[in-house]
């Protein structure tokens, strides 16, 4: 069957009609969804280009990841964590939950196909989404679209002068998996946040040597104060002092458990982790541990850079600093803007526009899930509120059709 496109060309390939919403993305915030509209009745496709699920979290991790923050704030809709499972869960552990998750409540994606494409068709009032799968494109065409990519879609490396001439090993964060790979090796670690900090302490224990650059400020905090999350206390606090205070007793209680981190050249930004994370997404470090190797210069802190050159960086201190591999933990970036057309729901940088927790819903049947810059709790929130909305319309439109069918029924009857 062929069908035109929203060029009015002719599309040579399949097109599928979605009895319900499309979801774009198979990592924990399109499961949400799925297993969300599972509960009002609701029937979709969910559409992945990997050929897995959470393909971030099966191949771009690295093998010592846990989860940061307590679990009972990483859980998904419908089904806690086991009980049996640490307060904080691995990689492996939360992979496993995921696809427990999967099984229970029957989300079968359709691996290996990749959005090209995304487009309101206005005159018709549908979503036409084009993909592409081992050279076979098929057009979906669907009343609701849930973008379900998320924040983390595409790594991210900047450009610095002379990395070409480089010459050692250059890698994203997201292609570390062990610093077993790196033992005895002079380690650049490009990056100061979560994963760079982590990366830095792996290296550390597989006896390698690390620097890590520092150019903004950062936020270091414990990940517990007296045995309690930092993460659950911050929530606690918001709920009845101002961020502004919360901030105030958070920074102070984080000066007493790690001192002064300032004099290691970790600067504080002026304003509060809190206030940063709710009004610019930055998240704040938790250490584990690799601020005790900060401290004995087994992790050495260093400035930005200027420029590479073969085997060596020059800092932007006139240091030149002996390297053999250099990591990027610089971070992801949406995909939303190559392949959504024609809304103005998401910026440039691909995230909605709206910020939390307005950023969930658009026009014309379109959602987004996972783009909080607030986790999976955050992504589990907007996860439950777009089935809601969905099924609400599902229903009404579900309880009309079947009034016209027994209509039409009662009429045939009296001819």
């Amino acid at each position: 069957m062929a069908c035109a496109s929203d060029t009015d060309e002719l599309f040579s390939g399949r097109c599928i009609w979605v009895n319900g919403p499309l979801i774009i993305g198979a990592g924990p915030s399109g499961l949400a969804v799925g297993a969300c509209l599972k509960e009002h009745g609701v029937p979709f496709v969910i559409l992945e280009r990997s050929d897995c699920i959470a393909s971030l979290w099966q191949k771009r991790t690295y093998d010592r990841l846990k989860l940061h923050l307590p679990r009972k704030f990483c859980q998904l809709p419908k089904l806690p964590f086991p009980e049996n499972y640490p307060e904080y869960p691995s990689k492996d552990q939360f992979i496993e939950y995921l696809e427990s998750y999967a099984t229970k409540f029957d989300l079968n994606p359709q691996f290996n196909e990749t959005v090209i494409s995304a487009k309101y068709d206005e005159v018709g009032g549908i979503w036409r989404v084009r993909t592409v799968s081992k050279k076979t494109e098929v057009e979906y065409i669907c009343q609701w679209l849930v973008v379900a990519t998320g924040e983390n879609a595409e790594s991210l490396i900047p450009e610095f002068e002379g990395i070409r001439d480089f010459g050692g090993l250059k890698m994203h964060a997201c292609d570390y998996k062990s610093g077993k790979d790196f033992e005895g090796k002079k380690v650049l670690v490009v990056g100061c946040g979560n994963s760079g900090m982590e990366l830095c302490l792996d290296l550390c224990l597989h006896n390698s040597r690390p620097s890590m650059v520092v150019r903004d400020s950062v936020h270091v905090l414990p990940r517990e104060i007296l045995g309690k999350s930092t993460f659950e206390l911050a929530v606690t606090l918001m709920k009845w002092l101002p961020v502004k205070f919360a901030d105030k007793i958070v920074l102070a209680l984080a000066r007493i458990v790690l001192g002064n981190v300032e004099k290691y050249g970790l600067k504080r930004p002026d304003i509060g982790p809190l206030e940063l994370k709710n009004t610019q997404g930055k998240t704040p470090v938790l250490d584990i541990g690799a601020l005790k190797r900060i401290r004995s210069e087994e992790i050495k802190i260093v400035p930005g850079i200027k420029k590479f050159s073969p085997g060596k960086v020059e800092l932007v201190d006139g240091r030149v600093l002996d390297v053999d591999s250099v990591i990027f933990a610089t971070g992801y970036s949406s995909n939303v803007p190559s392949w959504l057309q024609g809304s103005d729901f998401f910026n440039k940088d691909g995230f909605p526009k709206e910020q939390f927790p307005n950023g969930w819903k658009g026009k014309s049947g379109l959602y987004a899930v996972g783009f909080t810059r607030r986790g999976l709790s955050g992504a589990s929130l907007d996860a439950v509120r777009i089935a809601e909305d969905i099924g609400k319309v599902w229903k009404e439109e579900t309880r009309q059709a079947k009034h016209i069918i027994a209509c039409h029924r009662r009429c045939m009857s009296q001819m």
